[in-house]
């Protein structure tokens, strides 16, 4: 589906998705192909022909406990759009597949088998004119069994607070102002914790420097560069996080999928706990 260097074979190009449209638009599970959104105001206006529209703020997440969704919610959710669990799962979304990289690890979380990025994400195949609708798909509903969940890529506030006291490498992938305490979210987002900073000792890698500027990513070697000027190079458990886990599931996508590093987890609780938490160490400035 690819050809690269990434340690996994876990991008497809747009083209690629171009050329199995038929495939996606089909009742036949094998192929799904899903666009996630913060929301679906995008989606509403045009997504590719056969896309299901996931919205992550309301479809991808907890409502009462701001956690993952259940095995059994999830289940429940790739069923009833007619995915099965043997499907062929291309995802793509906005923001550079900001959330659509955190449902990738979420279907990962769970165990499916063949999901996918389509890389450059909802800004690429609208840019270079790829084919679009407005039509919502409906497909035969498929009795979906989630598996795990694997714990092994996801990070909780302990494991947070044991790599602090060990030294390990903890990668803040949001922006040096948010990074430096300077502001609590990026400009015109709800700012969701009640202090700013950083977790003591993290690295400020910015989810940003691993894609290219029409939001594909970035070679391997540029990634393993780039995050080994911070020392990290896949040899140490490694945490990644943000402000809602969302923009650290690129990281996480990128060290974890694309370079192989095996021990890398994603804090979904992100700042937006830890900068809530009662006596959790802070830093500030860069």
């Amino acid at each position: 589906m690819s050809s690269s260097d990434y340690a996994k074979d876990v991008l497809v190009s747009a083209d690629w998705v171009e050329s199995h449209l038929d495939e996606f638009q089909s009742d036949d599970p094998a192929y799904r192909l899903v666009e996630v959104d913060v929301d679906t105001e995008a989606y509403d206006e045009s997504h590719a022909p056969g896309a299901i529209g996931f919205n992550w703020e309301s479809q991808l997440q907890d409502q009462t406990t701001r956690d993952v969704l259940t095995k059994e919610d999830f289940a429940d959710l790739l069923g009833s759009h007619g995915i099965s669990e043997d499907s062929t799962v291309v995802l793509y979304g906005d923001n550079s597949n900001w959330f659509a990289a955190y449902t990738y690890w979420q279907f990962k979380y769970y165990g499916h088998e063949d999901v996918r990025l389509m890389n450059g994400g909802r800004d690429y195949w609208v840019d270079n004119d790829y084919p679009s609708t407005t039509e919502a798909p409906s497909f035969p509903a498929q009795d979906y069994s989630a598996k795990g969940p694997f714990e092994d890529i996801r990070a909780y506030r302990d494991d947070v607070e044991k790599a602090v006291d060990k030294g390990l490498p903890l990668v803040d992938v949001r922006s040096p102002e948010e990074f430096s305490g300077e502001i609590l979210a990026p400009p015109g987002l709800q700012e969701t914790a009640q202090r700013g900073g950083h977790v003591p000792g993290a690295s400020n890698i910015s989810w940003a420097a691993t894609v290219n500027d029409d939001g594909t990513f970035k070679t391997a070697d540029e990634l393993r560069d780039l995050y080994a000027t911070e020392g990290i190079e896949g040899d140490e458990s490694t945490i990644a996080y943000c402000r809602i886990g969302e923009r650290s599931s690129i990281a996480w996508f990128a060290l974890h999928e694309l370079l192989g590093y095996d021990n890398v987890t994603n804090y979904d609780g992100s700042w937006t706990e830890w900068g809530n938490l009662v006596g959790a160490p802070v830093e500030k400035g860069n």
